[in-house]
């Protein structure tokens, strides 16, 4: 079934392709210049560092829901192998590890989604395949490091967590921004709290209240991150967006919106909470993000520890 006309209506209006040339394939992450990253910089002030990561473990969020994005699997190698064969002279110790690289914490590759045939910047969707995504893999972006803004929408309309499926609009991440007192400028990354994380919090952990339903960003956002020159948005939650999703006929519009039209990078299950608690407590709502992902040569998304450095 054919997209309906409202969504490539949309579509035309936030589109990035050739904004930075023909051959670009990093997208809004153009916009982390060198300003930018001053501006992160200047936001160290106390040395505090706050991780945003779920931890690496078999016992992950993945519940089979996915087909084939399965939790880490970490295994043994070598358990103190003596390299010369004596036990008193080096002795090794060695992992290995398969994972789904959107498996935990991660970013998604401009590559993740396509829609009539075409990744961002009119880039054929065939230029993925067995080997991977030969362009706009994750590999291409090589650092990202900016100026974070955190926009706990949750905590602006009073509460602790959004109830599952709510659509958040433009309207809410403003009273985000209200209640965070920043104006979010080009470049900056947003992470968008919802409060979905809590359902991981519980004991023991309701890992399938954590999927769905799921609150988070509609289709009545993607204009918003397009006019405030967004470099990537991260939430925390493992839709991303909205879900179940706001049309039944179009199945996760944000993605494709916001990865295919935009360039706009992508980040799901994002801990946030803590964060969110340090900004309630000094009123500091920006920081420097260190999140760099992994360069998987030809990665469709990768695993990530990002950083909040305030």
């Amino acid at each position: 079934m054919a997209l309906p006309e409202e969504f490539h209506d949309l579509a035309r209006k936030v589109r990035n392709w050739g904004r930075w040339g023909p051959d670009d394939e990093i997208g809004t992450l153009n916009l982390v210049d060198s300003e930018a990253v001053r501006r992160a910089a200047a936001c160290v002030r106390k040395g505090r560092t706050i991780s945003l990561a779920l931890p690496l473990s078999l016992d992950g969020v993945q519940i089979g829901a996915i087909p084939g994005r399965i939790n880490p699997l970490r295994t043994m190698v070598a358990i103190n192998t003596p390299v010369t064969g004596d036990p008193s002279e080096f002795c090794t110790s060695d992992d290995v590890v398969v994972m789904g690289l959107q498996a935990a914490t991660h970013w998604d590759s401009l590559a993740h989604v396509s829609y009539d045939g075409r990744l961002y910047n009119g880039l054929p969707a065939s230029s993925v395949t067995a080997l991977g995504a030969a362009r706009c893999g994750i590999d291409k972006v090589r650092t990202l490091v900016a100026r974070g803004v955190l926009l706990d929408v949750a905590r602006a309309k009073g509460l602790d967590r959004l109830e599952g499926g709510y659509a958040i609009t433009a309207e809410d991440l403003d009273g985000a921004c209200d209640l965070a007192g920043v104006r979010v400028q080009p470049g900056d990354v947003v992470l968008v709290r919802t409060g979905q994380m809590a359902f991981l919090r519980q004991d023991p952990p309701d890992k399938v209240g954590y999927g769905i339903p799921a609150p988070g960003p509609s289709t009545k956002t993607v204009g918003w991150f397009h006019d405030h020159d967004v470099a990537a948005v991260a939430t925390d939650n493992i839709t991303f967006e909205v879900y179940p999703c706001e049309d039944p006929a179009v199945l996760l519009p944000v993605h494709l919106l916001h990865l295919v039209d935009m360039g706009m990078t992508q980040g799901q299950n994002f801990v946030l909470d803590d964060l969110a608690e340090d900004c309630a407590a000094d009123g500091t709502y920006e920081f420097l993000l260190e999140a760099s992902p992994q360069p998987f040569v030809g990665g469709l998304g990768s695993p990530v520890n990002p950083v909040a450095v305030k």
